[in-house]
């Protein structure tokens, strides 16, 4: 870690407020005067707790909590994951909320940023109780999400049986309508996208090997022969560990 990084991190107490630490050095080298525009893109848009019950599988009740927040909805509805831990909170939630408004924008596609979470250790569960939270949760945002208003994805220890949950409980709900553009990553029949699971392994896989193309690391030009570092064994993980494997690191 950097000196400067280093800094950063001591002068933010909180993951939201180093992003908001990052977010302020960036716009320095931008015209952010207008308006009062640094004010606004330092606080989310909207931001919801929920408690909710749930029966478990041996007949008692626990309450979950949970949280979605909007940080920002200028370039259209919201777009974020949704994430099951135990170390869920509304710093970190708020923080990649904010991270991918930023995201949408370099990436030039019409969405604004969101996240969401739930406190809770997905390993304990079995896949009922998972169900039960999924569905509580999502009818406790009620209408704070929509294909129009917010748009949930899958993330930490959530996947595209997530999303078919997400989206049969919000069309239960809203009727009368065509719902499925409410979630993304779910299910190929229930209109998924083929290669969601492994997009953003790609995309890992892709922008290393354009590093390595443009000789930034001494003396390797291509993943051949290359040892890679991978933190983490998930969705993103466990798909990029194969890709770099496939392609001879």
């Amino acid at each position: 870690m950097s000196q400067e990084s280093e800094v950063c991190l001591k002068e933010a107490g909180s993951a939201y407020e180093l992003a908001n630490i990052n977010i302020q050095r960036a716009l320095t080298h931008v015209d952010v005067t207008l308006n009062g525009l640094m004010k606004v893109v330092l606080h989310p848009k909207r931001v919801i707790t929920v408690n909710f019950p749930v029966e478990m599988d041996d007949g008692s009740v626990e309450v979950f909590q949970g949280y979605r927040v909007i940080h920002n909805h200028t370039m259209g509805p919201g777009k974020g994951g949704i994430r099951f831990h135990p170390s869920v909170d509304l710093n970190e939630v708020s923080a990649l909320a904010s991270l991918m408004t930023w995201k949408c924008i370099l990436a030039e596609i019409p969405f604004g940023g969101a996240k969401g979470g739930v406190i809770c250790d997905p390993k304990t569960l079995s896949n009922n109780e998972l169900r039960r939270i999924t569905r509580r949760f999502i009818a406790e945002l009620g209408n704070n999400i929509g294909p129009t208003v917010d748009i949930p994805s899958p993330d930490l220890y959530t996947d595209e049986q997530t999303m078919a949950w997400v989206y049969d409980t919000y069309d239960v709900m809203h009727q009368g309508h065509n719902n499925r553009a409410v979630v993304t990553g779910k299910p190929l029949l229930l209109g998924g996208s083929a290669g969601r699971r492994e997009a953003t392994a790609r995309g890992c896989r892709d922008v290393v090997e354009h590093f390595l193309a443009k000789g930034l690391v001494p003396g390797l030009t291509e993943l051949k022969g290359a040892r890679v570092a991978i933190q983490g064994f998930g969705n993103v993980g466990a798909v990029a560990a194969q890709m770099f494997q496939e392609c001879g690191a």
